[in-house]
């Protein structure tokens, strides 16, 4: 009899539930549902519809349940830094507001008037992001001071999901670190911080590593799905499921796990809280076992997400690569982490902008705007790839690209051109393939990650591009 483990792997444009099992010595996946994401106004906020992705959950089990497919556990895997805050019945306080709304703008400073920019590294080694659950706390305190006197309970995304399922509160330690609240050498809540900055400490719950159990079905999701199903939590932030899903064992290689983000770094057993690494915007994030994944936020295929939309989604991705190599010509560059890019009105237009600003041609064609993306990705994975060399005192001959981005062929041969290096692409569902694996290894299919990660290279494509 087959054993099925589920993950739901939710992006900031798309969920989807995947059922993982094991086939003569290969993992095999198949997806049952996948589903629209992404936020929507409301009361002049950008928001997530969380009830309906919800809602989006419960019909995936339901096709488990009439494919006769019933998985044995489940795990939700999300971004980072977004959260809910309960009150005292369970009941989310206020809107479900997301990371791209502009309620953050100004409350760096709020911040620093508490702690400098230098210390809060030095305590937590997560790189500036305005959007960091640090940011919309403070916002929350300033703008709605009265939610955070309701509140009982901080749950991040994933932890909200799972505990929809469950009943049971929890907060997973890979994501929590996402919001720069959590000492990296302890690997818990910073309290100290947290009173200092006058967050009430009762909201932040104990952490939990991946692969403990959070429960199980409760009561009513039971007798909506017509089965019970244990909930097991993966590294629930994206990247830290993606990571561990590598397919390598040694340590001569960057990854990328690339889609809306790139995330680009080393996976590293202790954090580096420096200067240099805070000048270089690096960030200590949390992995699969307690490991650190040392790495950089960069823009990442969002902004060509988005000028496919702004063509009125009227091309395939494959259609914008063919056009931009056909425009590879084309000499204009942006920084891909410039701010402009995050939440812009109109990103065909913010290109635009910020080329005429810099004195270089503007891009008409969807062809031209998309060398211009993905040629400026490319050399910010060539500056990064040095940046992390620099901090690691090495070089590394490969990188490793997993997630939707590893099917960007033109993007892939650029960056191979960029750095030099030979570029590993795949596996493409490298975040549900982490999901599932840290639930197999709970369960004892694997006995380490390095065996899983044996498995993974064995059962998935991997292409090369070389420098």
């Amino acid at each position: 009899m087959t054993t099925y483990y589920a993950a739901v792997d939710m992006g900031a444009s798309s969920g989807r539930l995947i059922l993982g099992h094991m086939e003569q010595g290969k993992m095999v996946l198949e997806e049952i549902h996948r589903f629209e994401n992404g936020m929507v106004k409301k009361e002049g906020e950008l928001c997530w519809e969380f009830d309906r992705i919800f809602g989006e959950i419960l019909i995936a089990l339901k096709q488990c349940k009439e494919m006769g497919k019933i998985p044995v556990s489940i795990g939700v895997d999300t971004w980072g830094v977004d959260f809910v805050l309960l009150d005292e019945n369970g009941q989310v306080i206020g809107n479900t507001v997301g990371y791209r709304d502009h309620r953050t703008d100004g409350m760096d400073e709020e911040v620093y008037r508490i702690i400098s920019p230098e210390a809060l590294y030095e305590r937590t080694g997560i790189q500036k992001a305005i959007f960091n659950t640090i940011y919309q706390l403070m916002a929350v305190k300033k703008q709605h001071p009265e939610y955070l006197e309701k509140a009982q309970t901080l749950l991040h995304v994933p932890d909200y999901m799972h505990y929809l399922l469950t009943g049971v509160c929890s907060n997973e330690y890979t994501e929590a670190t996402t919001g720069q609240l959590v000492n990296p050498h302890t690997r818990d809540w910073d309290y100290e911080l947290i009173d200092m900055l006058g967050y009430p400490r009762r909201i932040f719950g104990k952490l939990v590593m991946p692969g403990t159990s959070i429960g199980h079905f409760s009561e009513k999701i039971q007798a909506e799905v017509g089965f019970d199903c244990e909930v097991v939590a993966p590294p629930t932030h994206d990247t830290g499921s993606a990571v561990l899903a590598v397919p390598a064992n040694d340590d001569d290689f960057i990854y990328i796990s690339s889609g809306t983000w790139s995330l680009m770094g080393l996976e590293k057993d202790a954090p580096d809280c420096s200067a240099r690494s805070r000048e270089l915007n690096l960030t200590n994030e949390g992995g699969y076992a307690g490991k650190i994944r040392y790495l950089k936020n960069i823009m990442g295929l969002w902004m060509i997400q988005s000028v496919r939309h702004e063509f009125h989604d009227a091309y395939s991705f494959g259609q914008i690569c063919d056009m931009a190599e056909e425009a590879k010509d084309f000499p204009s560059r942006v920084d891909a982490n410039d701010a402009c890019f995050l939440s812009p009105e109109n990103m065909t237009e913010e290109v635009r902008n910020y080329c005429r600003r810099t004195g270089q041609p503007v891009p008409e064609t969807i062809g031209e705007l998309a060398t211009v993306i993905y040629t400026s990705l490319a050399e910010c994975y060539a500056r990064t790839a040095a940046e992390l060399e620099e901090m690691a005192g090495r070089t590394f001959s490969r990188i490793h690209i997993v997630g939707g981005g590893a099917n960007a062929g033109y993007l892939n041969e650029l960056t191979a051109k960029a750095t030099g290096k030979e570029i590993h692409c795949g596996p493409t569902e490298a975040t549900a393939i982490g999901n599932i694996t840290a639930q197999m290894i709970k369960a004892g299919v694997f006995t380490s990650v390095e065996q899983a990660r044996t498995v993974i290279h064995e059962s998935f494509d991997i292409k090369i591009y070389n420098g």
